[in-house]
């Protein structure tokens, strides 16, 4: 009989995928999609008769299998959990196939941000403040302009703005408190000046707050979603007559995170600042828990400005892939 969802995991290895999540969650990981993915795997080790502790190769090939009408990331997501559950296992002292690495080799990805320009930057923030208020959405005319503001102003991630709520919002001090964000991590982020004052005036709109209100209500009181969030920047663009390239093109709301990224790394470049000093401090302002992610904008920025391709080459030329002509 298939293992029910509802009661945790089934299979003879149970305990094992339950120590293995709690590691996963003290080093920082929601490991959300990956749970779903650990319950398919007990749920057909239940319907293979595993008996004994161990992931062995007799069986875990069938598992691996790519499903008929399984796109290439999911198999490769499936994989990789796999494979770290694999070496989990050995560390405890269990026999486990432990699947090749390269069976979940990804594609190198060649998406580029498409980012707003200084000209469309203007006008989407004068098509941005001049939002009115609906019968739905009472209020949108005076959080969406903060909201979109600390988005392109410190590189905060959409959920991260959101799900703020007012007593991480210190307007005495100017701090911004993200509070387990990606990775579980939280971090302090100090806006500019001119955006601290924006919040405090937002701020004044409201009667006292209780500490763990939304900072940013919707309708209801609770965060907006990500999607009314989305479907209004698509809007704005559409009135500022800012083409959109279709699904995987953009510009896409998260594109503010990189135009954050990319114009800091050009100004500090420009004002003659010790690059290999700054990126350890970019990549903690925007919540990387290591420097891989934040060496993706000297990429992109070399891209975008070849003026300081030398530069990023010196500092920088092991980090920064070279694209392969076709």
């Amino acid at each position: 009989m298939p293992a029910d969802p509802s009661k945790g995991f089934q299979s003879v290895l149970s305990a094992c995928m339950e120590k293995f999540l709690q590691e996963k969650h003290a080093c920082g990981y929601a490991y959300r999609e990956q749970i779903r993915i650990l319950r398919h795997l007990d749920n057909f080790l239940v319907q293979e008769g595993l008996a004994t502790y161990e992931l062995p190769s007799s069986i875990a090939p069938k598992w691996l299998a790519k499903k008929a009408h399984e796109s290439a990331g999911t198999h490769r997501k499936r994989i990789t959990v796999t494979r770290q559950f694999s070496r989990f296992l050995l560390r405890l002292g269990y026999s486990a196939y432990v699947p090749d690495s390269t069976l979940a080799a990804r594609t190198p990805s060649t998406f580029v941000p498409r980012m707003l320009t200084d000209e469309e930057l203007r006008k989407f923030f004068q098509a941005v403040d001049a939002l009115e208020p609906t019968g739905h959405s009472p209020l949108r005319h005076l959080i969406m302009p903060e909201v979109f503001r600390l988005l392109y102003g410190c590189g905060f991630r959409v959920s991260e703005v959101l799900k703020l709520r007012v007593r991480d919002v210190d307007l005495n001090q100017g701090i911004i408190t993200v509070r387990q964000g990606k990775f579980r991590k939280d971090r302090l982020v100090p806006p500019a000046l001119s955006l601290v004052n924006r919040l405090r005036k937002y701020a004044a709109h409201f009667e006292k707050r209780p500490p763990d209100a939304i900072f940013f209500p919707g309708p209801s009181g609770a965060p907006f979603s990500v999607s009314a969030v989305y479907k209004l920047f698509r809007q704005l663009l559409l009135r500022c007559g800012i083409s959109h390239g279709g699904p995987g093109k953009g510009p896409r709301v998260h594109d503010a995170r990189h135009l954050f990224a990319v114009r800091a790394l050009r100004r500090w470049y420009q004002d003659g600042a010790d690059l290999d000093a700054k990126l350890p401090l970019l990549a903690t302002y925007l919540g990387h828990v290591n420097l891989f992610g934040t060496q993706r904008y000297l990429h992109l920025t070399a891209e975008l400005f070849p003026e300081i391709t030398s530069r990023t080459d010196a500092a920088f030329g092991d980090v920064i892939p070279r694209r392969s002509e076709p």
